[in-house]
């Protein structure tokens, strides 16, 4: 018997009782559903996760300022807190810093026209657009001369420009910024926003970015006192070196060289601090291995459950397959008798069950989809559908049909046909 035969007797077969092939699909269905949407869930996590090592730098350590005990405040007279000789201390001592940006950060409210923002202004080196991995969109980032020299000039935030600017091109325009005026000379492409939930990981977006040796000598809040200035008009960082600064990101040579750097920068900080750890080490590959593997027992589990579903399903043929050769025995015993051989009863049934699981199959892509949709937008949950998951579930869902299909259909093909034409 031809093989399109076989196929039209076993659509004939699921057609002749609707219902019962729809309820055996479900469990398919619901199966591939369930895998494509977990698995896109854990994709989404992954890919955030590695936006997140970009955004942080892999290579880096940040050391944050940090609030102390009431035992520890009687040391502290004698610390200064994070200032910016602790970054002179350590990139001396330390053999594996490749450089180290120093942060500032002050709320101020920033304005351009009829628009005024109240936002983060971050004071910091030149070489924070190399630390951090940034991209610029428009124009450039500051450089030495900018810093060594006062100058007041700023890098916005995409998100800062946007509400700023709108369409406008913000490039040699003047905003202002506490009670000073500003030039624009660059925007940073947008950044991943890390959530409110994370300390580390926030929205880079909305910042705005000035030279620190500005920041400390013409903003309001960070001044150098006119003594200092009038002293050190020639030494910027005689001037400054013990203001408090809130950041230092300290960019290694070789990923291998973080925690040894680390521990090493703690001895140092803990000793020109006289022991008061008014100080917080992030590592943030630490940080985000931790996350990882936090993801990944998530990830094993939603994928348990979604196996769970294609192996519900996979039983639902079975049973369905099983109940359906029992009330079709005397059709069997009729088809046998005519000169139907086992294997072409066998094919029959097999191609029974390949044709519930590939419609099941199908079915169960398109809800995947719509229910990853759904997440994305009610549950705010990142997903990424990929084809590798796709065709995962697809052929998955194939193989449940293969495999929990073979025992009914040889069962059947196995039936004495004079028994079966017998049989009441």
């Amino acid at each position: 018997m031809k093989k399109k035969d076989l196929i039209r007797i076993s659509l004939e077969g699921l057609n002749s009782n609707k219902l019962r092939t729809f309820l055996t699909m479900l469990g398919i269905i619901f199966g591939v559903a369930s895998v494509i949407s977990m698995v896109s869930i854990g994709e989404g996590a992954r890919q955030e996760t590695l936006e997140q090592i970009e955004l942080l730098g892999s290579n880096n350590i940040i050391v944050k300022k940090n609030s102390i005990t009431e035992e520890e405040n009687k040391k502290a007279f004698f610390s200064s807190g994070l200032t910016l000789k602790d970054s002179e201390a350590i990139l001396q001592i330390c053999p594996y810093i490749k450089s180290i940006t120093v942060q500032r950060e002050n709320t101020e409210k920033a304005g351009y026209k009829s628009k005024i923002i109240e936002t983060k202004i971050i004071g910091t080196t030149p070489n924070y657009y190399l630390t951090f991995n940034s991209k610029l969109s428009e124009g450039k980032f500051f450089n030495k001369y900018h810093n060594d020299n006062y100058k007041n000039v700023c890098v916005l935030g995409a998100g800062i420009k946007d509400k700023l600017f709108n369409y406008e091109n913000p490039i040699n325009k003047k905003i202002k910024i506490g009670y000073g005026w500003f030039t624009v000379i660059g925007v940073i492409s947008s950044k991943k926003d890390g959530g409110e939930t994370s300390s580390e990981i926030r929205n880079f977006n909305d910042d705005i970015y000035i030279p620190i040796s500005t920041m400390f000598y013409k903003m309001p809040k960070n001044k150098v006192s006119e003594e200092n200035q009038r002293n050190s008009r020639n030494n910027v960082a005689n001037a400054v070196d013990r203001i408090s600064i809130d950041q230092l990101t300290i960019k290694v040579f070789e990923d291998n060289q973080i925690f040894e750097t680390a521990s090493l920068i703690k001895r140092i900080l803990l000793r020109k601090h006289y022991g008061v750890e008014d100080f917080q080490i992030i590592i943030p590959e630490a940080i985000i291995e931790q996350k990882q593997k936090t993801q990944s027992i998530f990830n094993v589990v939603m994928g348990a459950i979604a196996g769970i579903s294609l192996l519900v399903g996979g039983i639902g043929i079975m049973n369905i397959m099983l109940a359906n050769i029992l009330e079709r025995t005397k059709e069997i015993g009729i088809r046998r008798a005519v000169g139907a051989t086992q294997t072409n009863i066998l094919y029959q049934f097999m191609y029974e069950a390949l044709i519930i699981s590939l419609i099941g199959g199908n079915i169960g892509t398109i809800i995947g989809f719509i229910l990853t949709s759904i997440i994305t937008k009610y549950a705010g949950w990142r997903t990424l559908i990929t084809p590798y998951s796709v065709v995962v579930a697809f052929f998955v869902s194939m193989a449940v049909g293969v495999g929990f299909g073979l025992y009914p259909a040889k069962k059947a093909a196995e039936k004495d046909p004079i028994e079966s034409l017998r049989y009441e």
